[in-house]
């Protein structure tokens, strides 16, 4: 039997909108109380969801905005349409943060700053963030070459490339608010006058906050489950000897107690049912990838550069590179710390991985 395709895949979900998607600067409702968002991205991932909750904060009414855009002038202007057309009158009473990734954080300063409200996030992403936007973290600049250069991108022109990007997270989230309110894994926001449960997630960002609400049965997913495409799950120059991969992994299992009926709210991708089914396929898709990597390890001893075809058949920009190379690591890692697989440092000073004998 062949593995089905990714369509076939998407078929075992199911949309309850169809097709339908929010205008520009418009939002669409998704459950009571709770609006879509679709802001455009200058990226291959071309668009990222945002959230509106119908709020009561302090005994003003309002809203509660999850999650905000990178900052770019087109993200801004749409802001303002929804500001003047989709808050009915009521202010913005808090901005929510599920993590640290630019398309997700960007805008936070401005939209605090714009409604004198305050930033909600768990505390590693906050701070992840604070020194990604004074500096940069894994994206770009002389550490990230460094760390692709030692896992088998060498090449000259490559690399020049990557040093050269040492402002790419500031670029996207040049500032983050100088306080914020702690999200903890477990902890129940009450918003609009339900709870929502902070699911912490690890792997794809350093304190990812999902967040459900059983009265709805709601789950905001983030980019912890998404419909279409498996979550980037990387290892950064920051961490370099780290194993995101089982760290994701394990954090999948923490969505399964949730109802079959749940309405996952994905950042990217439409709103679909069939998170257990989706959870299967991530489970699935992973353990595919790395039956590959240690196929091909088997063969002759790999760096992260030689296994990107093996992860990757489609052609890469150097964006989508930089992630393929933190996903190809990622997925050694996992079989270096189980043990199926040994890494070495040859004399050019790459690491290969070989299986242990």
């Amino acid at each position: 039997m062949t593995a089905p395709t990714k369509n076939a895949l998407e078929a075992r979900l199911h949309y309850p909108l169809g097709d339908a998607l929010p205008e520009p600067g418009r939002t669409l409702a998704v459950a009571p109380g709770v609006k879509w968002i679709r802001m455009g991205l200058p990226f291959a991932l071309d668009h990222i969801n945002l959230w509106l909750l119908r709020d009561t904060l302090d005994g003003r009414e309002g809203w509660t905005v999850v999650d905000c855009c990178i900052s770019r002038d087109e993200a801004k202007a749409q802001w303002e349409q929804i500001f003047a057309h989709e808050l009915e009158g009521l202010p913005v009473l808090r901005v929510i943060v599920t993590h640290m990734h630019p398309d997700h954080i960007g805008l936070a300063q401005w939209l605090c700053e714009r409604w004198d409200c305050r930033l909600w996030v768990s505390a590693t992403d906050y701070n992840s963030a604070r020194i990604g936007s004074q500096s940069t973290t894994g994206f770009g600049g002389a550490g990230a070459a460094d760390f692709f250069a030692a896992h088998g991108m060498t090449d000259p022109e490559v690399q020049e490339k990557i040093r050269g990007r040492a402002s790419y997270y500031p670029s996207m989230v040049p500032g983050v608010p100088p306080s914020y309110h702690r999200l903890l894994d477990g902890q129940t926001v009450a918003i609009g006058g339900r709870g929502w449960r902070c699911i912490a997630g690890y792997g794809h960002a350093p304190e990812h906050m999902a967040l459900y609400c059983d009265d709805l049965q709601v789950l905001i997913s983030g980019d912890m489950v998404l419909p279409r495409i498996s979550t980037n799950v990387s290892v950064y120059d920051m961490e370099p000897e780290s194993d995101p991969l089982t760290l994701f992994l394990d954090s999948l299992e923490r969505y399964l107690p949730l109802p079959e009926a749940t309405l996952v709210l994905p950042s990217h991708g439409k709103p679909f049912t069939g998170l257990h089914e989706r959870i299967r396929q991530l489970q699935d898709h992973h353990a595919d990838r790395l039956a590959e990597v240690q196929a091909a390890c088997a063969q002759r001893p790999c760096s992260a550069f030689d296994i990107l075809p093996v992860l990757f058949t489609r052609a890469l920009d150097l964006h989508q590179s930089t992630f393929a190379m933190g996903e190809a690591v990622a997925h050694l890692h996992r079989l270096w710390f189980a043990g199926t697989l040994v890494r070495s440092r040859g004399a050019d000073g790459v690491w290969r991985f070989s299986p242990q004998t």
